[in-house]
């Protein structure tokens, strides 16, 4: 009973995680449209730049911090050494202190030398956001590992709202202050103020998770003080367990996301170098395939990445106390509730992509090229959702080094296969969507290996792909043909897509029912849960079984 409300609890915290996550995709892509509308194709792109650079300094200093920091408390947690968990939050408030000090400071200082003279103001701007990013990957953290998606969830929201909506004001601010100056200092400062936006959406989230953490601060002190373990580790021990599980974190963080500017670089380079193509179209050409396509293939992923973050708490903790069973069904449900989604999410695009990107993206210039994108690169939403998921279970375990030497095999087959297709090859954007199907494939692949290896873990297949996949071929067909029969009598896409889409979640919830592939619990995590139970139960098609220990030892993945 307790197995099973730990898994629940699991479920439930993985969902609302998941669920803040599609949000703030959403909000992300919405804001874009205008924020681009008023800094223009020259201020986004300075943006661009600083933002980059940013983003790497951020990955090196303190992106990880949550998910490492919630291992080591969760693991202090599982055995009660509340005292120990406490002294790891201070310890780890220290270290963001220093290296996000240093990292803001260095990215201040040396924003010349970094970046183009025109994104230089705007990299500057972003430097300080950098330091408070620290901290509230601590908090976040903090809270993950006490089993609260909650905090971070309302916080993730809360900074997207703050900066979509900070940027667009910044930006029509500053350029209208230099509104009588060239185009350039304008696109300037425009690209400054969406950096402001950046700065004031993190500001915003860490005073939210403070808040929240000071309404707590009494109880936990309080749970601290009556610490019965009598286990006090030194803060030298502890700053040792902080630096050994975080730089893993870090390295696999940074090589995982660094293949993308990997990618982009040898892209430019053999179009422009070899093939004699012209620097502009290149740049636009890429700037396609990443704002639009990856942008859109990401927002499913981003349920992946959420699972992985409320998937490393419990697996931690229960590894640590050798409840291997108990870690066993966590990964299995979790691996289960991301393919729940995924896979129809992959279908979906890969049969509508056409007016899913003209819903976001009306450009009518670019829109073919895009759609065409976006379908090819549908496949790698279950890559990436299985290969995000596995490098968490793997750092739950304690084989932190392992997603980083599988990061780097990766990295390099998919550099050799990127070369290849684009000398050989006249894909050119297409060879970018190959090399992503061949990092993630074989992320996925190794990961797997090592999971099954460590965990004694066995992969279920026909629930967890099977089943999803049936259902989501069904989903597919009647969406697509719901969409150009309402477009053939009402030829307004978003319209058609809109009641396309409604009729293929009905009718995957209906046939995902009927082949057995979801119980009530999985239900009960998704978003309105106990709504979609009721219909369920309605309707005659939920089969909740209370499978036997066989059953529970297979579903568990067990050796």
């Amino acid at each position: 009973m307790n197995e099973q409300k730990k898994k629940n609890n699991f479920v439930l915290q993985a969902g609302i995680l998941a669920a803040s996550g599609m949000i703030v995709k959403v909000i992300s892509l919405i804001y874009r449209s205008p924020l681009r509308s008023i800094i223009g194709l020259e201020g986004n792109g300075y943006y661009s730049v600083a933002m980059n650079l940013y983003t790497i300094i951020l990955l090196i200093s303190s992106y990880s911090i949550p998910s490492a920091i919630s291992k080591v408390i969760a693991q202090k947690l599982a055995f009660k050494e509340y005292r120990n968990a406490q002294r790891v939050f201070r310890c780890a408030l220290l270290y963001v202190l220093v290296v996000g000090g240093i990292a803001s400071v260095f990215t201040f200082a040396a924003a010349p030398y970094l970046v183009i003279d025109n994104s230089v103001v705007a990299l500057r701007v972003l430097a300080p956001t950098i330091f408070f990013s620290g901290f509230l990957g601590v908090l976040r953290g903090y809270f993950q590992a006490h089993g609260s998606m909650l905090h971070t969830s309302l916080s993730q929201i809360l900074e997207q709202i703050f900066n979509a909506a900070v940027s667009i004001l910044a930006a029509y601010l500053l350029m209208d202050m230099v509104s009588g100056s060239s185009e350039t200092t304008q696109a300037i400062y425009g690209s400054a103020g969406s950096a402001i936006g950046t700065g004031a959406g993190v500001v915003s989230a860490l005073l939210f998770m403070f808040g929240m953490y000071m309404l707590n601060r009494k109880m936990l002190l309080r749970r601290s003080e009556h610490d019965k373990t009598g286990k006090t580790d030194s803060y030298g021990e502890i700053f040792k367990i902080i630096l050994t599980v975080v730089t893993p974190f870090i390295l696999s963080t940074f090589i995982y996301n660094c293949s993308t500017v990997v990618n982009m670089k040898i892209y430019e380079r053999v179009l422009i170098d070899y093939k004699g193509g012209n620097e502009i179209a290149v740049a636009i050409d890429y700037g396609i395939f990443a704002t639009q396509a990856v942008a859109m293939v990401n927002i499913p992923i981003a349920l992946a990445s959420a699972m992985s973050s409320a998937t490393i708490p419990g697996v931690a903790a229960s590894y640590a106390k050798g409840e291997h069973g108990v870690t066993r069904a966590l990964v299995a449900k979790a691996i289960r509730m991301t393919m729940l989604v995924s896979i129809p999410a992959a279908m979906g695009m890969f049969l509508l992509a056409k007016p899913i990107m003209h819903f976001i993206f009306p450009q009518k210039d670019s829109l073919e090229q895009a759609s065409g994108l976006l379908a090819a690169l549908s496949v790698t939403v279950v890559l990436y959702g299985l290969s995000t998921l596995t490098n968490a279970v793997l750092q739950g375990i304690g084989r932190v080094n392992t997603p980083v030497i599988h990061s780097v095999i990766a990295l390099a087959v998919q550099v050799a296969g990127l070369i290849a297709l684009l000398l050989y090859t006249d894909l050119n954007l297409y060879a970018l969507v190959g090399a992503n199907i061949i990092y993630s494939l074989v992320m996925c692949v190794l990961n797997q290996i090592s999971v099954r290896r460590r965990l004694g873990y066995r992969q279920e297949i026909v629930r967890t792909f099977l089943k999803p996949f049936l259902a989501s071929l069904v989903m597919g067909a009647a969406a697509f043909g719901t969409y150009e029969s309402v477009y053939m009598i009402l030829p307004v896409s978003r319209v058609a897509l809109l009641i396309a889409i409604g009729v293929g979640v009905a009718i995957y919830f209906l046939m995902i029912l009927l082949v057995g592939g979801v119980n009530e619990q999985e239900l009960l995590a998704f978003p309105k849960g106990a709504l979609l139970v009721r219909c369920a139960k309605k309707l005659h098609l939920l089969h909740d079984e209370k499978p036997t220990k066989e059953k529970e030892k297979n579903h568990t993945g067990s050796a």
